[in-house]
């Protein structure tokens, strides 16, 4: 399992073996924090009945680590796992609460005689368990269960979820009896009854509304800056990534005057991606942010040549099926290229600011999903997409909100290609076990949810995760920090998502840093030219005209045309190439 995932921790290999208690913890270390051989893992603490292998960073470890040094615990390395193991010696699982970062571990506790797995509250960290057979197995990635002597079954609904939402939604995964751990939740397993339970540890404070906008703009700003503060600890080369786009043009913008004050001049490295294509290309609003700060910059041009020949590779990567992702798998090549180890990125900003056209159109959404079932379904034989996916209102679901807005196919598109029927296709996704849209939102706030808690938790992070670790790179989002998340739930909806401009609240905040040429204009996002390339792109191409299906052969007709969006072309790839999808 460890070796499968080495490409995530390149630096170090260790295991904990104990024969009595038949547990096994292996690890696979990137060295960010205390790179020299005391972080090794797993950890030991308190004459070895704490043990620990811990994926991620904790933002707040030293604040933690002096509050701990004044109850009288003792510190053997500079590390954050340790403080990790010794908030645990001292709160025990309020411990989880207490601290802040994104994070993955399993802690074995030898006095209670139990394992503890635990993931942070935003899920940036994966985590996957299995607990069939009276034994726990997990790890940071699916593609480890299948090295074990378990013979894990396919999820047999995994092509139907995937085609819908162009990934596999947690907790679901392609293997039937594997999970991902719910995010802010940790997993309690009792060595003696071989049984586990799963709890939130969540205990939030309930805080006042912040009703006053100016307040609200001076706590942004103030919660973002000291997010970005902490997220650049690190005792190896960190960096930024700037699209040329408001969320990492304000990170920059940040982390140069943090650096600054630590007296470090010119010492910010920033990473940009750019196309020969000018239509994709930022390269101006990059320049913009690179004169004001004098970065230590590192531009790179990524040409149809290149991402071609690097493409199977990319899909190869992969460690649950995605439509997306292979733009992170090229910025982290790149990041690595730099001899970076950890770079700062700015997912999460469209989501709790508002940012996606989803935000205009749940008003719409809200409409027509008061409109009866059988309609609902009726005007889906149009050709327009908000037609189309108008099918997905008839569930009257959180799911079928979330697929009318960003579904990939449709469930009659999906009967046909998986010739299946649709009574199948729907009796799948309308069950699906998603958590539900919380009542007395206003239609912006549940805009946010659906983003935040399933587009950005299944897609952007999980994405990101994977592509970051295959080539050793950690990626670091501050815009989640919990506080600044906390933060914003009590800001009213009518402040938070203003509409005077894109992200008001996060423009207004940082109006005074940043330049108005980078707000000022159209929402691009960071994208690669694939609507182009993959058209012409003869790996793809050569296998997609393999497949023997009427549906998919038509469709492929229509991409070769320029007629449908490239990410139906890779979802339908991904689903029949053999090399890719047996990966899964």
């Amino acid at each position: 399992m460890c070796e499968v995932m080495k490409h995530g921790g390149p630096d170090d290999e260790g295991f904990y073996i104990n024969d009595v208690e038949k547990i096994v913890f292996g690890h696979r270390r990137l060295a960010l924090i205390d790179t020299s051989p005391a972080g090794h893992q797993p950890m030991f603490y308190e004459r070895d009945d704490l043990v620990i292998t811990f994926n991620g960073e904790i933002y707040n470890y030293l604040e933690l680590k002096i509050e701990l040094e004044k109850l009288g615990f003792i510190f053997k390395t500079k590390s954050d796992t340790e403080v990790i193991l010794a908030a645990y010696a001292a709160w025990d699982i309020k411990s989880f609460n207490k601290i802040k970062g994104m994070f993955a571990f399993a802690l074995y506790d030898k006095k209670s005689e139990s394992t503890y797995l635990v993931r942070d509250r935003s899920g940036i960290k994966p985590l996957y368990y299995s607990a069939i057979q009276k034994q726990l197995i997990f790890s940071s990635e699916v593609k480890a269960f299948k090295k074990t002597d378990i013979s894990f079954e396919e999820n047999e609904d995994w092509k139907i979820y995937f085609l819908a939402f162009g990934h596999i939604p947690e907790p679901l995964t392609t293997l039937a009896n594997v999970s991902m751990l719910p995010k802010g939740h940790y997993l309690k397993w009792h060595h003696i009854q071989q049984s586990f339970s799963i709890d939130t540890y969540i205990s939030d404070e309930i805080a006042l509304p912040i009703k006053d906008k100016i307040a609200a703009t001076k706590q942004v700003f103030s919660a973002l800056n000291t997010a970005v503060k902490s997220h650049l600890l690190s005792d190896a080369p960190i960096g930024v990534f700037l699209s040329g786009g408001i969320d990492s043009s304000i990170l920059t913008l940040l982390a140069s005057e943090i650096q600054k004050e630590k007296g470090i001049e010119n010492g910010l490295n920033t990473l940009s991606i750019n196309f020969e294509e000018n239509k994709f290309s930022e390269k101006p609003y990059q320049d913009l942010i690179i004169e004001k700060v004098k970065a230590n910059h590192s531009d790179f041009t990524i040409t149809k040549s290149f991402f071609d020949q690097h493409f199977p590779e990319a899909l190869a990567s992969m460690d649950q099926p995605t439509m997306d992702g292979i733009n992170s798998w090229f910025v982290n090549y790149f990041a690595k290229e730099k001899g970076l180890k950890a770079v700062l990125s700015g997912v999460g900003a469209d989501e709790l600011f508002g940012g996606y056209p989803s935000f205009k159109r749940m008003p719409l959404v809200k409409l027509l999903e008061k409109i009866p079932e059988p309609i609902l379904k009726k005007v889906s034989i149009f050709e327009i997409p908000i037609f189309k996916r108008a099918y997905y209102l008839s569930y009257k679901n959180t799911t079928g909100k979330y697929l009318f807005l960003r579904g990939i196919f449709t469930p009659i598109e999906i009967s046909e290609l998986l010739n299946l029927s649709v009574k199948k296709i729907n009796a799948v996704l309308s069950t699906i076990n998603l958590s539900k849209v919380p009542d007395g939102l206003s239609p912006q706030e549940e805009a946010s949810w659906l983003e935040y808690n399933l587009y950005m938790q299944n897609q952007l992070l999980k994405d990101t995760d994977v592509m970051s670790m295959h080539h050793g790179v950690e990626v670091r989002v501050p815009y989640l920090d919990q506080d600044l998340v906390k933060l914003l739930k009590n800001i009213p909806s009518k402040i938070r998502f203003e509409t005077t401009k894109p992200k008001s609240l996060l423009v207004d905040a940082f109006e005074h840093v940043l330049p108005k040429e980078i707000w000022n204009r159209p929402k691009m996002g960071f994208t690669f030219p694939f609507q182009i390339w993959l058209q012409k792109n003869s790996y793809l191409d050569t296998r997609l005209h393999k497949i023997e299906n009427k549906k998919t052969n038509n469709l492929i007709k229509k991409f070769s045309k320029g007629k449908i969006h490239w990410s139906k072309a890779m979802a339908l790839y991904i689903i029949s190439a053999d090399n890719i999808s047996n990966n899964f």
